[in-house]
């Protein structure tokens, strides 16, 4: 079992989504899966519904501090004091993402605080997010900037038990993704994702592979310029501060089983290059974690499924994986 100091800040997500669902049944799994002790930020009402319509035996414990959860964990799900709102699975509506931004801000301010070690963020919806102030394109971007840096200092990593892929660019149209890169980013970022795996995930000297952006990673510019002009330079330069790098690599046969163990991180040039083979191999297990901030970040990675919510369907495994990653990359920070 990972074991942590402080507990960790789990946020309640969208009330209209599965991220409820999946954090009560994380906690009933708690032994079997071995979890650290969290707490949930406010929703408490929210969260004794989902209990009960799941049939799950998980008492809802509300306390006024974080210290109290390690103890509380052993009796119930621990929520700390905070708003509360109603039960409307599958039916997102403005109170719903007001109550989920709140429990964002104060699982983060927790976090940074060091009363809590580590923070889990359960789905949101951004578009609903977008109609009660939330100005920015995602959790990522929103973090980042609570710990005052610079979009382009973090970095989205997704990760399952077999690959661990890198979108260097991440919510952007495709037409304008072939702008967007440069050198730079990718050394920045790949720095970054370097630093990450000695830090946080034990990885004393890890392996980065830099897929190309174009079909056959543009077979010597048949089918594009970017590899040549922007890709190799980049490599070429990490390669030269000492970092083991390859690439580029055409994206269809990095994924394959004999390529997935030659390295440790995948760092893509989009969104779903980087995306479509984790949620392919890991759908269950993936999680979404932050590279880069002062804090830890861990999410599930899949979205609020507005479809199923409330119909029992849904699978807290890739919750489950995000509350361990949390808590283990907290232990090595605490050790190290």
């Amino acid at each position: 079992m990972s074991a942590v100091s402080a507990p960790l800040a789990v946020s309640l997500g969208d009330p209209a989504g599965i991220g409820p669902e999946v954090i009560v049944e994380a906690w009933t799994r708690r032994l079997s899966d071995g979890l650290s002790a969290f707490a949930v930020l406010g929703g408490a009402e929210v969260l004794r519904a989902v209990a009960a319509a799941r049939d799950l035996t998980c008492p809802i414990i509300e306390i006024a501090e974080p210290a109290d959860a390690a103890e509380a964990f052993a009796r119930g799900l621990p929520v700390l004091d905070g708003e509360n709102g109603e039960y409307t699975p599958g039916a997102p509506n403005e109170a719903g993402a007001a109550l989920a931004l709140q429990s964002l801000a104060e699982a983060t301010r927790l976090v940074l605080s060091g009363k809590a070690s580590a923070l889990v963020t359960a789905p949101v919806a951004k578009s609903q997010l977008a109609k009660v102030g939330f100005d920015f394109p995602g959790q990522t971007e929103f973090l980042s900037a609570a710990c005052g840096k610079k979009a382009d200092d973090s970095v989205m990593m997704l990760a399952g038990p077999s690959l661990r892929t890198v979108p260097l660019t991440v919510h952007m149209a495709l037409g304008d993704v072939p702008a967007a890169l440069s050198s730079d980013l990718i050394i920045n970022k790949a720095q970054i994702v370097a630093r990450a795996l000695v830090r946080d995930f034990g990885i004393p000297s890890p392996h980065l592979a830099i897929a190309g952006l174009n079909p056959h990673a543009s077979e010597d510019g048949r089918f594009g310029h970017e590899e040549a002009g922007i890709i190799s330079p980049a490599i070429e330069a990490l390669r030269e501060t000492g970092m083991d790098v390859s690439g580029p690599h055409p994206a269809d046969a990095l994924f394959t089983p004999r390529s997935r163990k030659g390295y440790d991180a995948a760092l893509c040039m989009y969104h779903d290059q980087a995306l479509i083979p984790l949620k392919a191999l890991e759908f269950d297990e993936g999680v979404n974690a932050t590279l880069g901030l002062p804090i830890i970040r861990t999410s599930p990675d899949h979205g609020t499924a507005f479809d199923i919510a409330g119909k029992g369907l849904a699978d807290a495994g890739a919750m489950i994986a995000a509350i361990r990653m949390a808590a283990d990359c907290a232990k090595r920070r605490a050790d190290g």
